[in-house]
């Protein structure tokens, strides 16, 4: 099976396509959506979406790390990353239609 990619315009158009709403509409709903979970993770709130997943923030460990070309070990400090988590429902999907490569 050849695994290709979706692009936020594939997206609006499948949404627009299975809706039989305008484009532009769509694309301005979706990109209000991304905005709102960025606004939320950035304001410390995670963002649950049952049967879907979580973008949650993840606390990264200060570790020590290395600088290749200086041959030192730098601090790395402790951090959050903004993460996604699907949901058990999403994640078996997954497992059972797509093909290990």
């Amino acid at each position: 099976m050849n695994h290709t990619k979706m692009t936020k315009a594939d997206i609006v158009a499948k949404i627009s396509e299975k809706l039989g709403m305008e484009k532009g509409d769509v694309q301005a709903t979706v990109e209000t959506f991304m905005e709102e979970v960025k606004t939320s993770l950035e304001a410390g709130d995670n963002v649950y979406l049952r049967g879907f997943g979580s973008f949650i923030i993840k606390t990264r460990a200060e570790k020590t790390g290395r600088n290749i070309s200086k041959n030192t070990t730098i601090k790395i400090p402790a951090h959050n990353i903004p993460a996604f988590k699907p949901a058990k429902v999403f994640v078996e999907g997954v497992k059972s239609n797509v093909e290990v490569k």
